[in-house]
């Protein structure tokens, strides 16, 4: 849900006020906003507005989030939460209004803490730096019109050998006593860590071959090697299978939701890459979506207007009509040390360092956006 209170004139010109809503809609609509950009737009409207409701739950979760290391129980690490937004200018009735910017913000959560906001390459995850001047700039999303698309996670420590993290629940009035993190490490193993506990449980310890873990419909779910989708039992600790076999050949699996399906991006190198590094280089994908209600896999050859991205903590999609510079049918995707564009229409490849157009839509930013 995206709530863009801006005071734009309706056709007659007029300015609507939000504060002559009924009292007894504020805090209804206040509690159905899920993400904490939406929460801040509404509690800024007026002071009626931001008095109905509180910015989040007393117990909810922030992040950095300390958590025992999943293999030595007796070191700490911290979990740090990353936004996925999508950023357009603010209204202006004199033109027509551009296409968003797709940007990634680092270290949110919790102000007080020491760890500091950091402008992200969506993809790579490096820090955005301007080298034309060393004083800090500012991005007050407030001053935009912002939609969260996505939130990630990873672990604050260089050379940690953890593939994927999730975390849930993660709306802004979730209750942290409910907390879950799931993360997939090493080769392929699987673990969960609840609020309260003092160290991770490894799921399934006969399968050290995990790909992906994902968040769908409030539910985990993970696919292994081969493609065979399964369901995580919180409660149990076990693995339900969702999902026949895809008996892809293809070297890494990723799961991605698209439009309320399951898809499975089957990610092809030119040599079998020891699984740690992922020395190898990248030269094909293919794409699968699952049929639910027949249990099969189809054969998925073109995405339309959609893209997927595929970071190095997240995969999710977008539409191209929403951002400047981005083409349908593509999957974008960080390959050892570059970042590359896959086309699923002709199967070509480009890296962003050899494509001074593509490496535009990351950096720098539009005019319109001031930092």
């Amino acid at each position: 849900m995206e709530i863009q209170l801006t005071n734009v004139p309706d056709q007659m010109g007029v300015r609507p006020n939000w504060c002559d809503l009924p009292s007894e809609l504020w805090r209804k609509i206040g509690k159905s906003l899920r993400n904490r950009i939406d929460l801040l737009r509404f509690r800024s409207v007026c002071n009626s507005w931001r008095s109905s409701i509180p910015p989040s739950l007393p117990n909810s979760p922030s992040f950095p989030l300390q958590l025992p290391h999943p293999i030595n129980p007796f070191t700490v690490v911290f979990l740090i939460q990353s936004t996925f937004y999508r950023i357009e200018p603010p209204y202006q009735p004199s033109s027509s209004s551009p296409k968003g910017w797709l940007i990634k913000v680092e270290g949110e959560s919790n102000p007080s803490h020491s760890h500091p906001l950091r402008l992200l390459n969506p993809l790579s995850d490096r820090q955005f730096s301007n080298p034309l001047s060393s004083s800090p700039r500012i991005l007050n999303l407030l001053d935009y019109r912002v939609l969260e698309l996505y939130k990630s996670y990873c672990f604050q420590q260089f050379g940690f050998p953890v593939k994927k993290v999730v975390f849930f629940p993660t709306s802004c009035w979730s209750d942290g006593e409910d907390s879950v993190a799931c993360c997939i490490y090493l080769e392929g193993k699987l673990a969960l860590f609840k609020r309260g506990d003092k160290k991770w449980t490894l799921v399934d310890d006969e399968n050290y071959y995990y790909d992906d873990v994902i968040v769908y419909k409030g539910q985990l779910y993970v696919t292994d090697r081969w493609g065979t989708i399964s369901w995580v039992d919180i409660s149990s600790l076990k693995l339900i299978q969702y999902s026949p076999p895809l008996c892809g050949v293809g070297h890494k699996k990723h799961l991605v939701e698209l439009c309320g399906n399951l898809y499975v991006i089957d990610r092809y190198y030119d040599s079998e890459p020891r699984r740690l590094n992922y020395e190898a280089a990248v030269v094909d994908f293919k794409v699968y979506r699952l049929d639910e209600e027949w249990g099969t896999w189809v054969d998925v050859k073109d995405l339309e207007d959609r893209v997927f991205i595929l970071g190095d903590s997240c995969s999710f999609s977008v539409s191209a009509n929403d951002f400047a510079g981005y083409e349908g049918n593509c999957i974008f995707f960080t390959d050892m040390f570059d970042v590359g564009k896959y086309n699923l229409g002709d199967g070509s490849i480009k890296t962003f360092e050899l494509d001074p157009c593509s490496s535009k839509l990351f950096w720098p930013p539009p005019s319109w956006l001031r930092m």
